[in-house]
């Protein structure tokens, strides 16, 4: 009995033992700073982690003198269950760049764990001259910059001004990382340039090489510019930032590689293009900057009719190159001849290699007298880029005929002469008729009691209501806010006509004056700000209230007129018959709103 007894007190005393031993190892904490390699080159990373075994609070870095820091603080945490036993692991880790040679001392970082302080010893790392191929641990940056390129195609390093340049912007990535989204940093400006965005509906991934290297790589935006300036232009980079899947060494539970993203701002860099000015030999007088390979006609809808009736002579332009930034001639037609302001009719598309399609200028043609009326060839010029010299095309020289109608004034004039007779005097050709004038008896009329007495008398008392009608009326004019809003904005439009009318034969001012003044009517009809101005919404709000399409067309072409001064030469008939319509669509649109 006394042996048993003693036998449980030793296993009693052996469990108390082993139970507090096993207290004191959880009551154990570590807290270090491991480094990815001591000695490294100036042009390597070092990576730098601050483990623990229990969660702390108030973590506090190094300053890292000496590096710096590409990414971090970033943490990594894990908790698990072995042998019914917790264990636990916290990492702070930052990836850091050296700044110079030599030996840095990454000193001592702090955490509080459990009321206590902890701190890691400090450690010397050794920075060396750069290496050829860096065989350090790569981090995830250094394996998306590997994989990661942005590019900018140029079709053409040496065009003529006013050719088209086609710039697309691709994103090549390698088959061992992930892109999981993109998004844009800063986008060029493209100054000195006319610029067209060409739409990329869809990012089909294709198979190329880079630097020969199989990569995959995706279109992610296409522009066509046109240089407006000869010399060297610099084409502003496309940056962005890149959203990537990057795979490391570690595996999951079923095998499958582990990836950890990360993003990555990537840059096509500057790309410097050098344009060449259009040659001076050679150049046709009526040349008006047109560049591509075109053809060029001038028809009308009929070359027999009557006077009074119309016709439509159409000068027509056809082909590839700046078909937005030219002018088209003008007919030189008979004084005779009524003709109207020619509309403007485009039907351009925008290719990756440039525009495409026709532009022309319609004519209304209505003669007065019979006769036959010649409406002369004239020309058109435009530069070959490819033949590298200019080129003249003439229509063809088209005859008018009208058939019936009143005769012209100088047939007039002879028939009239071949129909005037002589006056032959015989003797007398006048007799003097006296007459005796008839005398009236003088009336004497008392203004006292008349009609216009009376007129006079209660003339004030009928202008009483209509002075109180008149104060009334300017009391609702006055109070009318929004009324007076619109009031303001014609005088604006009155006033930015007015201004332009003033700067004919300044470009830049008179379309600047002219842009204004649209703006401000429209701001005034259709009670709408500036800000929300767009071609379609205006074209959508002037239909929805039954404007005829005619003047809406009118009014857009406006518009383009002012934005397409800022890329080409406008003559001072262009301007004065831009002032012109403008006056009469507003007189057009007054009627209708």
């Amino acid at each position: 009995m006394k042996g048993l007894k003693s036998n449980i007190l030793l296993f009693l005393g052996v469990f108390l033992f082993s139970g507090q031993l096993s207290h004191a190892q959880d009551e154990d904490v570590t807290f270090d700073m491991v480094l990815s390699k001591e000695t490294l080159g100036i042009n390597e990373r070092l990576r730098v982690d601050f483990s623990m075994n229990k969660d702390g609070d108030n973590f506090n870095p190094p300053s890292f003198k000496g590096f710096n820091v590409v990414m971090g603080p970033s943490q990594s945490i894990s908790s698990s269950w072995v042998n019914g036993k917790r264990q636990f692991s916290k990492v702070y880790w930052y990836i850091l760049e050296p700044t110079a040679r030599g030996k840095f001392t990454i000193d001592q970082a702090t955490i509080d764990i459990s009321g206590q302080t902890y701190k890691t010893t400090p450690k010397t790392v050794e920075v060396t001259a750069a290496v050829d191929r860096p065989n350090g641990q790569k981090t995830v940056d250094d394996i998306a910059d590997e994989n990661l390129h942005l590019v900018a195609e140029v079709s053409k390093g040496n065009p003529y001004l006013n050719e088209a340049v086609t710039v697309v912007y691709k994103l090549y990535v390698s088959p061992n990382i992930k892109v999981t989204n993109y998004r844009p940093l800063d986008n060029p400006t493209y100054n000195n340039f006319w610029s067209q965005d060409i739409p990329v509906t869809e990012h089909t991934v294709l198979n190329g090489t880079y630097e020969g290297k199989p990569y995959r790589y995706v279109v992610l935006k296409r522009v066509v510019l046109y240089p407006q300036k000869a010399g060297n232009l610099e084409i502003e980079p496309l940056s962005l930032e890149i959203f990537v899947d990057v795979p490391t060494n570690r595996r999951d539970f079923f095998g499958g590689q582990i990836y950890t993203q990360t993003s990555k701002t990537v840059s096509a860099g500057r790309r410097t293009i050098n344009v060449k000015a259009l040659p001076q030999a050679g150049k046709p007088a009526d040349f008006s900057g047109a560049v591509g390979e075109f053809d060029f006609s001038v028809t009308t809808s009929k070359t027999e009719l009557n006077a009074s009736e119309s016709l439509q002579a159409k000068v027509e332009v056809t082909g590839k190159g700046n078909l937005k930034l030219f002018q088209l001639p003008k007919p030189e037609l008979p004084s005779s001849l009524e003709v109207y302001d020619p509309e403007h009719d485009e039907n351009i598309r925008t290719y990756s290699t440039g525009m495409e399609g026709k532009v022309a200028d319609n004519y209304t043609i209505v003669p007065s007298f019979r006769g036959k009326y010649p409406i002369p060839s004239i020309s058109f010029s435009y530069f070959d880029p490819k033949a590298g010299e200019y080129v003249t095309l003439n229509s063809d020289e088209i005859n008018i005929e009208v058939i019936d109608g009143p005769s012209g004034a100088s047939e007039s004039a002879a028939v009239n002469e071949s129909n005037k007779q002589l006056v032959v005097p015989t003797g007398k050709q006048f007799h003097f008729i006296k007459t005796v004038p008839h005398l009236s008896p003088m009336v004497t009329r008392c203004f006292f009691g008349s009609k216009t007495f009376f007129i006079l008398l209660f003339a004030p008392l009928l202008l009483i209501p209509i002075a109180i009608f008149i104060s009334k009326k300017r009391e609702a004019i006055a109070s009318d806010v929004v009324g007076n809003k619109i009031k303001q904005a014609n005088r604006l439009a009155r006033k930015y006509l007015s201004t332009a009318k003033k700067n004919l034969g300044d470009k830049e001012a008179f379309y600047v004056a002219l842009e204004k003044g649209l703006h401000n009517y429209l701001k005034a009809k259709l009670h709408i700000e500036t800000s929300e101005f767009s071609k379609e919404k205006i074209t959508g709000i002037l239909s929805n209230k039954n404007v005829e399409k005619e003047d809406i067309q009118g009014f857009i072409a406006l518009l383009t007129s002012c934005e397409m001064a800022r890329y080409s030469p406008f003559s001072n008939v262009q301007m004065q018959n831009d002032y012109d319509k403008a006056s009469e669509v507003i007189s057009k649109l007054d009627k209708q709103l």
